[in-house]
């Protein structure tokens, strides 16, 4: 089905929302989880902005969605939410904010392979795999660097989350560009908002992490973080990425990948102490590098035709 061509303001407000905002986010995340629990926190940030959303789509005119639609929500906000925004600030337990951001630049890199092994877009060419090694080769760098966080080098723990979590957004996004959704985009969103923000709840409570928070020692910079996330990182960020993946290709709007670990680096050095080190600089051109190669690899028609979202 044949679409109408976005103007090029929105995508340009769009790209910026998920480059900026997003590069932000992952510092944000960190001073959240300070003094609150991260799975937590991160069902916060979804359950109000879907709920704003939700009220605001049906407050426009948009039906009631249907049972079909709340199952496409809750897969997409399972591998979108639950693993990749949940995993990832998990993560930060273990990894540096700037850290975080690097390796989930690797997006490309899983979205090809999973494209490939789960659904049936074609093995890699040449010139992606030839990325795929590269990224793989730049993940090795990174994790050889050592264990210590406050050193700003990888603790293979958080590592491997990271990773997961971004496989898990590699495979949401795929899965959202062919899922039966309600006809308002802004519905849409706010529902696998809702549905990931309810998982979240649900994985944090196993966790044990409601006996961990203490609402009086939850701190300002926390609290505050935690605000920004919502308003900016989901309600801006979120539904501009959700956008740009029905009216782009997915490797297109994944490019948020280049820019993202800049921003979080500058925002983890400048405002978070976070250490830069010459290793870790090198480790992030190499997975930046395995980006680039494996997202200019891809044919201009090929784009062209991903960008308009299968029934």
């Amino acid at each position: 089905m044949q679409t109408a061509r976005p103007s090029t303001l929105k995508l340009l407000i769009a790209f910026a929302a998920v480059y900026f905002i997003w590069g932000s986010t992952y510092l944000g995340v960190r001073f959240a989880s300070e003094t609150i629990p991260p799975l937590l926190m991160a069902s916060v940030r979804f359950l109000v902005s879907g709920t704003i959303l939700y009220i605001y789509a049906r407050s426009k005119g948009a039906m009631p969605p249907k049972l079909v639609h709340w199952k496409s929500a809750a897969v997409t906000g399972l591998f979108l939410l639950l693993i990749g925004n949940g995993g990832m600030a998990w993560s930060l337990q273990f990894l540096p904010s700037s850290l975080a951001a690097i390796l989930v630049a690797t997006e490309p890199f899983w979205l090809v392979l999973v494209a490939w092994t789960m659904f049936g877009k074609g093995r890699p060419t040449g010139k992606e795999a030839i990325g795929l090694i590269v990224g793989f080769i730049g993940i090795v760098l990174l994790v050889s660097f050592g264990s210590s966080k406050s050193t700003g080098v990888a603790n293979p723990i958080g590592v491997v989350m990271v990773i997961a979590s971004a496989i898990a957004w590699a495979i949401g996004s795929m899965y959202a560009t062919r899922a039966r959704v309600p006809e308002s985009p802004m519905l849409s969103i706010s529902l696998q908002m809702l549905t990931g923000g309810v998982m979240l709840v649900l994985a944090g409570t196993v966790k044990g992490e409601w006996q961990v928070l203490e609402f009086d020692e939850v701190s300002t910079k926390s609290g505050l973080a935690l605000v920004y996330l919502t308003l900016f990182g989901s309600l801006v960020g979120f539904t501009a990425y959700s956008w740009l993946l029905g009216v782009v290709s997915p490797s297109l709007a994944s490019t948020y990948a280049y820019v993202n670990p800049v921003v979080a680096l500058f925002l983890g050095w400048s405002l978070g102490g976070e250490n830069i080190t010459v290793p870790m600089l090198l480790a992030s051109a190499v997975i930046i590098l395995s980006v680039v190669i494996i997202t200019l690899a891809k044919p201009a028609k090929q784009v062209v035709a991903e960008a308009v979202p299968e029934e």
